[in-house]
């Protein structure tokens, strides 16, 4: 099942998905800050480093946590939970200010998906394009759970993912490991 909006699909550029989502500092941008953070594109650690004048390490150390989508491992900001609640607010949220501290530098997920028009087609764009793997079994098939509950886009499909159909049935019933 797609989402209304055809024209934000699989294969739109990130400089066409960073443009529809546009620019924005309002309460309801930075809404997503105080309940969770966007995750890092592969390579976008050595910008937020540079930027924070870090070393990329330290970075990780200090303010990013890893996360596992569809078997693929990224990095977000560390989230500062109350109470032990799985959520909380973004390391980089200035909460009396409400604005993003590093926000020239801030993870390509927060840039397109947070409060906009397209936010729920652009948060699927990101993970079409940097969680799913469509060389990795494991990720299909977990992608395929997701998809029996939420919506994609244009190119999400598991047949537009894996054309094969039978190469497509082998991993959905475990009979492709790797």
């Amino acid at each position: 099942m797609y989402f209304d909006s055809l024209f934000i699909s699989r294969s739109t550029p990130e400089n066409i998905a960073i443009n529809l989502a546009g620019e924005c500092t309002c309460d309801k941008c930075n809404h997503g800050c105080k309940y969770g953070a966007g995750a890092l594109k592969k390579g976008e650690e050595k910008k937020l480093a540079k930027f924070l004048k870090l070393k990329e390490e330290e970075l990780k150390e200090k303010y990013l946590e890893e996360i596992e989508l569809f078997n693929t491992k990224l990095f977000r900001p560390k989230l500062i939970r109350e109470q032990g609640k799985p959520y909380g607010r973004c390391v980089f949220f200035d909460g009396e200010k409400g604005l993003c501290k590093v926000h020239q530098a801030k993870p390509l997920q927060c840039k397109i998906a947070s409060g906009h028009e397209h936010g729920k087609q652009m948060h699927v764009w990101f993970v079409l394009n940097h969680f799913v793997n469509p060389d990795d079994p494991e990720s299909i098939r977990q992608y395929a759970e997701y998809l029996k509950h939420n919506k994609t886009i244009p190119g999400g499909a598991l047949l537009e993912l894996i054309p094969n159909k039978i190469k497509l049935r082998k991993i959905i019933n475990y009979e492709i490991l790797r």
